[in-house]
Formats: structure tokens, sequence, C-alpha cells
């Protein structure tokens, strides 16, 4: 039965269309696995020399083991943002003397061999050996290499339980960062030491090899958990359901006031809210919002006020960045009704500005908190939302007369590559970086002022030269119009 299953779903990915179309992308991927397997294999042959180097009074084994809590968390992550859950056609087996049973545990089974548990050997296998050849047990090295790898295959599990509660509401990314934020926290200010739990109980564990029934019970118990609630959705009915929506409305009359752009920015604004992708976008704001966290407490960074530049551009303009670089892919389901309409492209155009200024304005308001950290960053988030609405928001508009891939709203945000071209990939080079350079230079060659100086005067500037920008760049629309049009009607 499992070499039918595989056959059938064999079939089904080489002569699908999909794979088709996306050879080149593809290889992409298989270059990228690549790239993970060198930066692992690295990691584990150079860890030990390395822990070694730095902490020479300190063992090895002991520092990797204290840090296994981080590892899970992170790994727990990634693995909810890149790792699907294992899936297969079963509605055509659903009608067959097939038991649900079987196709159950092979679609768990599948993801066995996924290429997520597979990755952290290559880090594993090599620190293992070179443990043993080292002079360390080798039941207890041993031990410790089976104990990961049993890891690896319950957060393997745990990551599809979470994701298929998560995925049926539209704050899909919420829960895992909950889960992961307060675990986090509540170790990070020792209110539970995570760290040294997990330390411990690894280090009990790999003492005997008897102790390593606990984890696989654990695994056991993870695994039955997914069988009963995948094998309690295996019903033809329930893909024949149909799904129930509810739309709500908001009273949006003040927009009113900007004229020619309201309803356009009315349509945006109820894109956002309805619509599964771009609102998920607006809750990537709350990890925008925390990004400073990382930074502005390191000392290492206190002597870089550039990386603080580039923090502040991330933080005000989180949205603005995230929304603007999809103009106007984001209306490309109904783009064609769109140009169909006699309306002033200026004012579809004008109502993505407003948009994008008036989120890095707010930005910026809720960022204020950060100057607990000093008055330079809060002075420095000034300096960059006044900088990313002058200057970013064109670029950005400017930058979407490009864009020729379509975007299904439908779909979640994160890590969602679908409607990603070149154009996205160019734009982060002048958001990002080109504003380090207007702040960098003045602040080298004078001071800390005249940086920032640099930086509001660059955003006044387009504030000034607003109307002659958005002239420019509506005539690159209306260039494009055709070209955009006939790329949205292809199916990507």
């Amino acid at each position: 039965m499992v070499s039918d299953f595989v056959g059938l779903e064999w079939k089904q990915f080489i002569r699908s269309s999909y794979w088709q179309k996306s050879v080149a992308l593809n290889i992409v991927l298989v270059f990228i696995a690549l790239y993970f397997i060198l930066v692992f294999l690295g990691l584990g042959i150079g860890l030990y020399p390395l822990l070694k180097e730095k902490f020479p009074e300190k063992d090895p084994f002991t520092i990797v083991n204290q840090f296994l809590f981080y590892w899970f968390l992170a790994d727990l992550l990634m693995r909810f943002f890149f790792q699907k859950l294992p899936i297969m056609s079963v509605k055509p087996l659903l009608v067959l003397p097939v038991k649900k049973s079987k196709i159950v545990n092979y679609v768990l089974s599948k993801s066995i061999f996924s290429f997520f548990n597979f990755l952290p050997l290559f880090t594993v296998i090599p620190f293992g050996t070179i443990l043993i050849m080292k002079g360390y047990d080798l039941n207890m090295v041993l031990n410790w290499m089976l104990l990961l790898v049993i890891a690896t295959q319950i957060i393997n599990f745990l990551n599809f339980i979470i994701e298929s509660k998560s995925s049926a509401t539209d704050l899909a990314m919420l829960p895992i960062l909950a889960i992961i934020g307060t675990l986090y926290a509540l170790n990070h200010f020792d209110i539970l030491e995570f760290d040294n739990y997990i330390f411990r109980s690894v280090t009990w564990i790999i003492s005997n090899s008897l102790y390593l029934v606990i984890p696989f019970l654990l695994l056991a118990i993870i695994y039955f958990v997914n069988f009963r609630m995948l094998i309690s959705q295996l019903y033809l009915d329930q893909s024949m359901k149909s799904k129930e929506t509810i739309v709500s409305s908001s009273d949006l009359s003040w927009t009113n006031r900007f004229g020619g752009s309201a309803p356009f920015l009315q349509l945006d604004l109820r894109m956002l809210w309805r619509n599964k992708r771009p609102r998920s976008s607006i809750f990537i704001v709350i990890i925008g919002l925390f990004y400073g966290l990382i930074f502005y407490p390191n000392p290492t960074y206190q002597s870089m006020p550039a990386m603080y530049v580039f923090v502040g551009i991330f933080v005000t303009g989180i949205f603005l960045i995230n929304f603007g670089q999809f103009i106007p892919a984001w209306d490309s389901g109904y783009y064609k009704l769109l140009m169909s309409q006699n309306i002033p492209y200026k004012d579809y155009l004008q109502s993505k500005y407003l948009l994008m200024a008036s989120s890095a304005f707010l930005m910026f308001v809720l960022s204020i908190p950060y100057v607990y950290f000093g008055w330079q960053i809060l002075l420095i988030h000034f300096a960059a939302m006044i900088y990313n609405v002058g200057v970013n928001t064109h670029v950005l508009l400017f930058a979407g007369s490009f864009n020729r891939k379509k975007i299904d709203l439908s779909q979640k945000a994160a890590f969602n590559y679908q409607g990603t071209g070149a154009v996205q990939w160019i734009i982060g080079i002048p958001l990002m970086f080109l504003p380090l350079g207007v702040f960098y230079l003045p602040y080298k060659l004078i001071n800390f002022e005249s940086g920032i100086a640099a930086l509001i005067g660059i955003g006044i500037l387009g504030f000034l030269f607003h109307e002659k920008l958005m002239k420019l760049i509506t005539k690159k629309y209306i260039d494009s119009k055709y070209k955009m049009i006939n790329a949205f009607d292809q199916d990507n």
C-alpha cells in the first residue's frame, strides 16, 4: 500500500503544470538547500574547536547542551514558517476500499523524511564524531545523538499540531509567536529556567540508554495526537462543506476628506481588513515594532549609530515597505476592472501614498517608548519617519510600475513568496541602505546631529517635490498600464 501511495504522488508531481512552470524555482530551492547543508555541516565541524578557543575553561559539550533550549525554540519557529503540513490528494481515495488509518499513517510518516529533520544531522553527527574522537564516553555521545534525533521528530509533529490549530484563524502567526515569546521571556527573566531544565534533562537521559524510553514515549503521544486530529477530518463531506464567511462593514466616511483618492483609500482599507494575506501583513507590524529590542539594549551597537538608522527605517517603515513593494499587485485580481473605469490614475496612486505615509507616522508614535534607551533613539526614529514618508514612499510607488506578478489575497503572508520578483529584491537596496549613506557621510565628516539633519532634509525635499514626483510616477504607470493588465491576467 505504501508503494502505491508513493507511485500516485510521484505521478501527480511529474505530471502537474506547477512542476513544468517552476523548474527554475526548484533549481533555486536546491541551491538554497545545499547552502544550508554546508552551513550546518560547517557548524558541526567547527563548533568544538570554536567553543574551545572562546571558552577554554569550559566543556564544549556542556555549552552546547545549555543552548539546546534556544535550538529547540528556533527549530520550532523556522518549521512553522517554512515547513508545510504533510498533504496528499486523499479525496479520490475516500471512495475506495482503503483504510483511513493507512492514509493518515502514510501522510504522517512522510514528514519524518522532511528536509528539516535531516538538516540538524549535518551538525549533530560531525559534532558527536568529534566528541568521540576527543575521548568522550561512546555510549553517552551516541545516546545524545539519538536523543536529538528524537527531539527533532517531536518538534516536527508538535509543529503540525500548532500550525493546524492556528491555520483555522486569520491570525495564523500569533499563536506560535505567543508560545515562543512567552517561553523565551520566562527563561530570560529567570521566572522558569527552561534552559537549565533542558540541560539537566538531557544530561540525565544520556547517562543511561534506558532513559531514552521517555522521549520515545513523548514522541509516540504527539504522533497519536496528530493521528487522531487528521483522521477526524478525513471525511468526504468535510471537503465538500461550503465555507461560511461573515463580512463586516465599517464606516469609512472619514476618508472623504481626501477628495478623489477617497474611494481608492476605502478600497485599500477594506482589502486590508477582509483578505487573509494583507490582513496578516498588518500583524507583521507587531514584529517590526519590537525589532529595536534586538539592538538598542545591546552595548555592541551603542557605538554604531548607523545601525540605529537602519533599525529606525525598518521600525517606522515596516508596513510601508511590506505593503508598498506589492503595489499595484494587491489589486491584480480586479486591476483590469479598475483600469476600465474613467478615473484619474494619480488619485489611485495618491491613495497608496496616503496609506503608506500614515502608517509611517503611526509607527513613529507607537515607537516613542524607545526613548527609554535615550533621546538619540527617538530623534533617529523621527528622522527615519520623515525620510520614509518623503523618499521611500516615492521609491516604492515608482518600483511598483515594474510589478508584473499576481497576488492571491486569500493566502497567508508569512514567508509567502507569491508575487515576489526581481523588483522586490532590488528595491531593498535604495530603501534600506541609501538612508544609511545619507546619514553616515555627514555623521563621519561632522557629527551625529548633521547626519540626522541630512536625513530630515532629504525627506523634506521629498515633500516639496511630491507633486512633480507623482506626475513622473503616474506617467510611468500609464506607460506600463497594458503590460500590467496583461501580466495580471496570467496565472502565476
